[in-house]
């Protein structure tokens, strides 16, 4: 072994400890369903915690309660005008280059498909763009922002998928390591942050630099909130660039999974638009930004859009400009980027708040499902009660 290799095996098979070990006692107990029956009335930070909730949970939730001690604050301002000038184009880029970037992993895909199932990945893109928004705004880390109790729930999510995983026998720790790992969960990182800030270099976006490498401070800020040891993540741009690239290629290929999931992701958004006219853009959208390789590995379909989505970087360029120089202009932009997101979310959510609760099991369909029609789309469930 290598001396690259060897902290690079220790990060395939570490987890959360905290997150875990709350799990495990939970699972033990027999408490995942009151945890999250209660957990649904909690949702802002510093609200009291729920009566009757168990105590590792109660320990959990009071020891992750606080971001990390070294946060620049003045730099997270600076990461939330950067998401609020450039929403739209980073709504794109974390529907149409981040999300299929985790489906051209295939352990990764197999573990989306566990926790979100197959047939209905816009569960995911509904937590996932919630999640992001919650995270932009000005109170994010303050009482009674969203943000922190949706990332304690979401490293429980992830401590859960672990466990069932590698219980229950669906998962091959030798040959894989441990269920998502600290290297996955890195991995996951960069994903969400220097891949994005490369579609929007694709695109044609007009960043600063000083922009782009705030936002990414922010991911690592999630990254610490999510349970990531933040010792081995890439403290820049360029780092973070370098990681990136050995990760994808380490581990990208096609799969199943990968292909069922793209599909979804392509037929989700066909439903979401008006219309059929622009059907097409999506997947050459995926195409444009992903390249070739991954998009027919993803099997994503060519049409005659694969062209013209060329054109978008040139005139992303002109919007870009009228923003540089006019401010009614940029208020403008920023104001329909901001619509836009909102219909979006407001689409995949119906309305609704999106809650992460433990998975008491793997969905009934994990692995590889057969087609369902474009008719039947995922419903946020009603709330519970009991």
């Amino acid at each position: 072994m290598t001396d690259t290799e060897e902290p690079l095996a220790g990060l395939r098979l570490a987890g959360d400890e905290p997150a875990d070990a709350t799990v495990a006692a939970l699972f033990e107990r027999g408490k995942v369903g009151k945890f999250n029956t209660l957990m649904r009335h909690f949702s802002t930070a510093g609200q009291d915690l729920p009566e009757g909730l168990p105590q590792a949970a109660r320990d959990y939730l009071r020891e992750t309660a606080a971001p990390p001690d070294w946060v620049d604050w003045g730099l997270m301002e600076k990461a939330r005008l950067f998401f609020l000038d450039n929403n739209v184009h980073i709504s794109t880029a974390l529907s149409f280059a981040s999300m299929p970037a985790c489906y051209v992993v295939p352990h990764v895909a197999r573990l989306l498909s566990a926790a979100h199932s197959l047939k209905y990945p816009s569960k995911r893109m509904a937590e996932t763009g919630q999640f992001v928004v919650h995270l932009m705004q000005p109170d994010a880390f303050e009482a009674g922002s969203r943000f922190i109790p949706a990332a304690q729930k979401v490293r429980l999510l992830h401590a859960a998928v672990r466990r069932h995983l590698v219980r229950d026998g669906h998962w091959d720790t030798a040959r894989l390591g441990t269920p998502i790992c600290q290297e996955d969960m890195i991995g996951g990182q960069m994903i969400f942050s220097i891949q994005v800030l490369d579609a929007l270099h694709r695109l044609g976006i007009h960043m600063t630099e000083e922009g782009a490498e705030s936002y990414y401070y922010a991911w690592r800020v999630v990254g610490a909130m999510l349970g990531v040891d933040q010792q081995h993540v890439p403290a820049g741009l360029e780092e973070a660039r370098r990681f990136s690239d050995a990760y994808m290629t380490r581990y990208m290929g096609p799969s199943q999974e990968g292909a069922l999931l793209t599909g979804r992701l392509i037929e989700l958004y066909a439903e979401v638009v008006p219309g059929t006219l622009f059907d097409p853009l999506v997947p050459a959208l995926i195409r444009y930004l992903l390249g070739d390789t991954c998009a027919d590995w993803l099997e994503v379909p060519r049409s005659r859009w694969d062209t013209v989505v060329q054109a978008a970087p040139a005139l992303l360029n002109v919007l870009e400009t009228i923003e540089d120089r006019s401010p009614l202009g940029a208020w403008a932009l920023d104001r329909l980027g901001h619509l836009t997101t909102v219909f979006e979310l407001s689409s995949l959510t119906r309305g609704r708040v999106m809650h992460y609760a433990i998975p008491e099991q793997l969905k009934k369909d994990y692995g590889v499902s057969s087609a369902v029609p474009r008719t039947r789309r995922w419903t946020p469930p009603a709330a519970r009660l009991d």
